[in-house]
């Protein structure tokens, strides 16, 4: 009885946040997050595909998905800055507005120019958009967490979010690819800039909360025992020169590669740019912020440049700090911590565990589209609608591989299934031999489908389940490794981690598409996936020697917030 009567009152509390306007509007900030992303990291290069443009300058410009991986580093003055005249709207709304009216903006302008006679400007205007949404998600992550309530609470806020960030993925994703088969691309991105706009009318009608009289700081920052704060800044800023540099560095040579002119004797190469230059960039990035954090630890174990006594924050400069050190140092200090030297394989793990999907997804509807010549209609259902549910079936699965074999088998069987999927698309690129086979066997072939769609749904079958279980898999271990006291800014830092590997490789993946073809390269990338196997093989070592000492796992890192790690795995 006390059980149907739980269960009724959690009906009728869900029944009334479905009607509280909040979650309306979160529906619709949903959508607003997921259409830019879809446009810009996949669409965009569907449309570039068809364009002609080479695969090495398609996968420079994909580099403009860094600014997702980048948005902690502004977020603190996003968070703490009002804006002129559209503040008087709301800490948040202000913001928004901004954001919603510049991305409807590049797509318009992106609907002006032609990608074939002036990439450079379609490449600075992506940028721009880029920087917008990523900018627009600090804000709509904000939002929620400010307006949740006891019936929109912060859970059922995060799922209508993923509801229309989904839906915007089919919009973004297959309806623009089935649009652009009747008109033109210009006009789809023209549909898609209005779409957009029309966002700002949910913005205008969202609850906002008023910004404090005073920003609250970070209190353990600057208790007896904390590294005195000077000192605090001399780190944070050589932490901050590290990425400036990086992001300065990546900036830099895409404006050289994007503005190369036609008979150029040496234009610069993607391929020595991250053989010479991407591992100082990782360097720059992962390892010296490391470091950084393992000497501030040790200073606190031996109290030297440590405060006696509590010394508070007393200017928005000082707290502005503080916000920055904890997004960029105290992750991986608290990290560093608790995990000491297996640090070095969680971060191995954060940055090759998802390579094979995330490295070669840019060049996905170039490869369906332009090399294997399917219709954009063919290619919206098999990666976009059907797709979807394998994805769902992959992320099913690795849920009863975690109940029946565990955390980190499962965890190196993702690794293993997903690396080993790129030889079905390699199978697909050479005639599709024993994927034909395969369909023969299992009478795929007389169901009295086109053989051709087969071949490529079986293709988009396998890698999405294996995704979808490795997903699901890389969740669960971030979530076991992320202390509850620092998950928001832990979550943040190592999801963005995730994506940097793969995205400083993807102008090389597609110098060495044009010059090897795409069997070369999905041997390749099968093989990168190995390299996320010795380091999963590695740390489950590494857990169970230290289970067999008696050491208590970390607390874990809520699911809403973990689940946000798999949003941009792939753009197609």
């Amino acid at each position: 009885m006390a059980q149907a009567e739980k269960k009724l009152g959690g009906l009728k509390l869900l029944g009334a946040a479905l009607r509280n306007r909040k979650t309306a509007i979160m529906l619709v900030f949903g959508f607003s997050a997921g259409l830019p992303f879809s446009l810009l990291v996949g669409t965009l290069n569907a449309w570039m595909g068809e364009a002609k443009i080479d695969l090495a300058t398609i996968g420079i410009i994909s580099w403009i998905g860094l600014a997702y991986a980048f948005k902690f580093l502004w977020s603190p003055l996003v968070d703490r800055t009002r804006l002129p005249v559209l503040g008087r709207l709301g800490r948040r709304r202000g913001w928004l507005i901004v954001c919603q009216l510049v991305l409807a903006l590049t797509f318009l302008s992106l609907s002006m120019t032609d990608p074939a006679l002036a990439i450079g400007t379609f490449a600075m205007v992506a940028v721009i958009g880029a920087f917008a949404s990523a900018t627009q998600d600090v804000v709509i992550d904000a939002w929620r967490i400010d307006v949740a309530d006891e019936t929109a609470t912060v859970e059922i806020l995060s799922s209508i979010y993923q509801m229309g960030f989904r839906i915007a993925a089919l919009v973004g994703g297959a309806l623009a690819l089935v649009l652009s088969a009747r008109i033109s691309w210009p006009a789809v991105y023209m549909v898609m800039g209005i779409v957009m706009a029309a966002t700002v009318i949910a913005t205008l009608f969202a609850p906002d909360t008023a910004r404090p009289a005073e920003e609250l700081g970070f209190r353990e920052l600057r208790e007896p025992g904390a590294v005195h704060p000077k000192l605090r800044a001399l780190g944070l800023a050589v932490v901050g020169l590290g990425w400036a540099w990086a992001i300065v560095t990546i900036a830099n040579f895409m404006m050289r590669i994007l503005s190369v002119q036609p008979g150029d004797p040496n234009p610069p190469k993607a391929s020595e740019f991250t053989a010479s230059t991407g591992p100082w960039i990782i360097a720059a990035t992962v390892f010296l912020p490391a470091l950084v954090a393992t000497y501030f630890n040790w200073l606190r174990t031996n109290g030297r440049n440590v405060l006696a006594e509590a010394v508070p924050a007393t200017s928005g400069t000082q707290r502005a700090a503080d916000h920055a050190y904890s997004a960029l140092l105290l992750p991986l200090a608290d990290l560093v911590q608790r995990l000491r030297w297996g640090v070095i394989i969680a971060l191995g793990i954060i940055l090759t565990y998802r390579l094979t999907d995330s490295i070669w997804g840019p060049f996905a509807f170039p490869f369906y589209l332009t090399e294997l010549q399917y219709s954009a209609d063919e290619v919206a259902f098999a990666s976009k609608v059907f797709g979807v549910f394998m994805t769902i079936a992959g992320i099913a699965i690795g849920g009863v591989l975690f109940v029946t074999l565990g955390r980190y088998p499962t965890l190196i069987l993702g690794a293993m299934v997903a690396a080993a999927t790129n030889l079905l698309y390699a199978d697909l690129a050479a005639g599709a031999h024993y994927i034909d086979a395969f369909a023969n066997t299992f009478g795929l072939s007389a169901m009295g489908v086109d053989p051709r769609m087969v071949r490529l749904m079986v293709a988009i079958s396998g890698e999405n389940i294996a995704g979808g279980l490795a997903g699901a898999a890389y969740v669960a271990y971030l979530s076991s490794i992320a202390s509850k006291d620092y998950s928001a800014v832990q979550y943040a830092l190592l999801s963005s981690l995730t994506l940097l590997v793969g995205s400083l490789g993807r102008g090389a993946l597609g110098e060495m598409i044009e010059t090897d073809g795409y069997v070369a390269v999905f041997h390749l990338t099968a093989a990168l996936g190995g390299i996320a196997v010795v380091f999963c093989v590695l740390e489950w070592i590494r857990a169970s020697w230290q289970n067999r000492r008696g050491t208590t796992a970390p607390e874990l890192m809520p699911t809403s917030d973990a689940a946000r790690v798999t949003e941009g795995d792939t753009a197609a």
